[in-house]
């Protein structure tokens, strides 16, 4: 398992919805509570989220690897979490 990262913007409706879908699936499986996720402002650390290969939030990478990229529903979100719990 390796770190989740997250690029967000604190505004858009696609990264709070993402987020709750977080909330709920980590609420519901222990095992993506013991998750590491790092959620990036894309505004806050511009210059990070530059470094990553994406043009929509939210946009899920392990390491470099896109995961998932614009919105996203609860089974992507799920799909996400489940790549991260693999990920070596």
């Amino acid at each position: 398992m390796k770190e989740l990262t997250m690029f967000i913007q604190k505004t858009c409706p696609h990264c709070v919805l993402a987020q709750k879908y977080i909330a709920q699936l980590c609420r519901d499986d222990s095992r993506y509570s013991a998750l590491p996720i790092h959620e990036i402002d894309e505004y806050v650390q511009s210059e990070l989220a530059d470094s990553y290969d994406y043009w929509y939030v939210p946009s899920f990478f392990i390491g470099k690897k896109k995961l998932h990229e614009g919105h996203a529903e609860y089974a992507d979100i799920k799909n996400v979490l489940d790549a991260a719990l693999l990920a070596d």
